[in-house]
């Protein structure tokens, strides 16, 4: 790993007048407020235990703080960029700051959701202060196209941190909690003060950490069905399983049939059931069934998705 000049990084004065020159104004469509202080950045590499050999993939790299402080420590940063002035001016700011590192640099200019390939060595590690409107389903998308990374921390709304981040039979559990514990185990990591954003964000943010399975989870199901599953149970969270799943199985005595040979009661709820369960009960998915939701549930795919992409919405 190369040195780095002691103000590399960039400061609130320099994102300032870097988005003064650029014409840049932030968007609350895109969910964009950015980092402006350095400790914060270098914090969050240091909490992600970003190695030497990493390859880290990082969505959503704005104007560029946290990219430089991963430049710092990592093999190689693949930045994913949708914003068409951002993505154009980030490989200059990368080259003027860090000419050393500049070569260890490649820029992706898409929609996180459509990316399905990454220029160079597979990602290690995904690192990234997500646009808050799309968190969920760009961090489940990023885990289930890139299996090779293998440990994850990102910046998301303290809201949305503690969903990830929580335990069956919290009040806070539901579709996101399961969804992401298919792929890692994962906790809370901290909590970031809203002054070192600009704009200041009218909310809270967390760090979640997930770090990969060294095993999948041992089912005959697959991810599509246990994702059924989930977001079936979670889209009348108040019914019983018997009911909640009675859309998914054809009918509500089919739906306590599976939930019995599953091991499961029927008149338990989502929120009590950890995912290894939630796949015991997609393996006795009744023959015939549709596995959608019921009627007037939702699942707020994410714009972009081709429709068998791991939805996060849910409660």
């Amino acid at each position: 790993m190369s040195t780095t000049e002691p103000d590399a990084l960039l400061g609130p004065a320099d994102i300032r007048e870097l988005a003064a020159a650029l014409g840049v104004r932030p968007t609350k469509q895109r969910g964009q407020n950015f980092v402006i202080d350095a400790n914060t950045v270098r914090r969050i590499v240091r909490t992600a235990e970003v190695r030497p050999n990493d390859v880290v993939v990082e969505v959503g790299p704005g104007l560029g703080s946290l990219t430089l402080a991963l430049l710092e420590a990592a093999d190689r940063v693949v930045a994913v960029e949708i914003d068409d002035v951002l993505a154009a001016a980030l490989p200059a700011t990368v080259a003027a700051r860090m000419p050393g590192r500049a070569d260890r640099f490649a820029l992706v200019h898409s929609d996180a959701m459509l990316v399905r390939e990454l220029p160079g060595p597979a990602p290690t590690a995904l690192v990234a202060n997500l646009p808050y409107n799309v968190a969920v389903p760009v961090l489940l998308t990023m885990l289930e196209r890139f299996p090779s990374i293998e440990r994850t921390l990102v910046m998301v709304q303290a809201e949305v941190a503690d969903r990830l981040a929580a335990r069956p039979g919290n009040k806070v559990y539901g579709v996101p909690s399961v969804k992401a514990n298919w792929y890692a185990n994962v906790k809370r990591a901290g909590s970031i003060g809203r002054n070192v954003f600009w704009p200041a964000p009218n909310v809270d943010s967390g760090l979640v950490s997930l770090v990969r399975r060294t095993e999948p989870i041992a089912t005959s199901a697959d991810r599509t069905e246990v994702f059924a599953v989930v977001d079936a149970a979670f889209a009348q969270r108040r019914k019983t399983l018997r009911a909640a799943l009675a859309g998914w199985a054809g009918s509500a005595p089919a739906a306590e049939a599976a939930l019995v040979a599953a091991g499961i009661s029927p008149q338990a709820r989502g929120e009590s059931l950890t995912v290894e369960e939630f796949a015991a009960i997609a393996e006795h998915k009744p023959s015939g069934a549709t596995g959608n939701p019921p009627s007037g549930a939702t699942t707020n795919r994410p714009s972009g998705g081709t429709g068998n992409e791991p939805s996060g919405s849910g409660e």
